[in-house]
């Protein structure tokens, strides 16, 4: 892989990742550009005890812009883009919107009137990945050595943003399709720097700890040796790698990717699961998309996010504890209706699923290739 860094023409950080050593990137940003400009900063929720990221000044990005006018194509045919090279493999660059900056860096806390409310800086940093300069492409669409390469680049921008002073936890992601809430249609993911550790992976490590102490062992080594010796909501049984549908899964049609072998984070996976996750990966997103195939709008909406485990600030004894791992899920649940986080759910986080896990995990693999 070879890595090439420069700069956008208002100053973010943009980076082509290549699958030669010869490519030469020397592409100017010819745009206009005024420097970018953020008034993010977190709040602290003390009744939920967590922090929320307040960015107002996202309100201005880019919505659904037609295909000839996108910002992450190359800039060709006198059309100028966020990528100024007329091609490209994988492409990563700062955020021009946001939710957390680097530049709130070394700024201090500040009370907020006699209530228990203080706010920080929103220090971090938001990343675009884009997976292909093919705009019409979806990630399923990519080649196994395309997708070794999306993640040479999710593994270098997790040691780089780790690195980040505050940063507690880097988080590689991907919103697929308008029903989530996706803006630009072009193929890519982000990567987000926190400087806190997310609620979620809190309370998966406050679980791990209590699993710990009960037992002795590892919960996330007990969780995935249990699907694998059941197999009903097994998907995929690889080598290296176990997708399958969790047995409280939230959402209609949820699986969760886990190499076989525990590790913390995408810098700690060895060759032969780095290969084997291309593969593999590529299988589950082909099945998610025939799930509902000939459905009027295209192809299954999805998020799908990287779980690795926080830098720092984490309680003592507990970050070894997490296991990397994928969480793939969508938010249809039949064809053309879709799972709304209604009352329950968005009002108490107490999910309802309509559809039986087990059942689910027998439709994907149904539906293979």
């Amino acid at each position: 892989m070879k890595k090439t860094s420069t700069r956008l023409a208002d100053g973010r950080e943009l980076i082509y990742y290549d699958s030669r050593d010869d490519v030469v990137r020397d592409y100017p940003d010819l745009r206009p550009l005024e420097a970018t400009s953020t008034a993010s900063e977190i709040r602290y929720d003390p009744l939920l005890d967590e922090w929320v990221a307040i960015a107002s000044h996202r309100q201005g990005r880019i919505f659904h812009p037609p295909a000839d006018e996108c910002p992450l194509c190359p800039s060709r045919d006198g059309r100028l883009s966020e990528i100024p090279a007329p091609d490209y493999e994988v492409v990563v660059f700062e955020n021009r919107f946001p939710s957390l900056t680097t530049a709130a860096a070394g700024a201090p806390d500040r009370e907020v009137g006699s209530l228990p409310h203080h706010a920080r800086p929103g220090n971090g940093r938001c990343e675009v990945v884009c997976f292909t300069s093919d705009h019409d492409a979806s990630f399923a669409d990519l080649s196994p050595a395309q997708v070794a390469l999306v993640l040479d680049a999710w593994t270098d921008r997790t040691a780089e943003l780790s690195t980040i002073p505050g940063v507690e936890q880097v988080f590689c992601f991907e919103n697929r399709g308008k029903e989530i809430g996706v803006t630009l249609g072009h193929p890519h993911g982000q990567i987000y720097a926190y400087p806190f550790v997310t609620p979620r992976t809190e309370r998966m490590l406050s679980s791990a700890a209590a699993h710990r102490r009960r037992t002795g062992r590892n919960l996330f080594d007990d969780l995935l040796a249990a699907e694998r010796a059941d197999g009903e909501r097994v998907v995929i049984a690889g080598e290296h790698w176990t997708a399958f549908v969790p047995y409280a899964a939230h959402w209609p049609y949820e699986v969760h990717l886990y190499p076989n072998r525990r590790v913390g984070d995408l810098l700690a996976l060895n060759d032969a699961e780095r290969a084997e996750f291309c593969t593999v990966y590529l299988d589950l997103l082909n099945r998610f998309d025939r799930l509902f195939e000939g459905q009027q709008g295209g192809r299954t909406p999805y998020i799908a996010g990287w779980h690795q485990a926080p830098l720092r600030s984490a309680a003592p004894g507990t970050v070894g504890e997490l296991a990397l791992h994928m969480e793939l899920f969508t938010i249809r649940r039949t064809l053309g209706k879709l799972k709304f986080l209604a009352g329950s759910e968005s009002g108490m986080d107490v999910f309802i699923n309509d559809v039986s896990p087990e059942k689910a995990a027998q439709r994907l693999r149904e539906v293979s290739p």
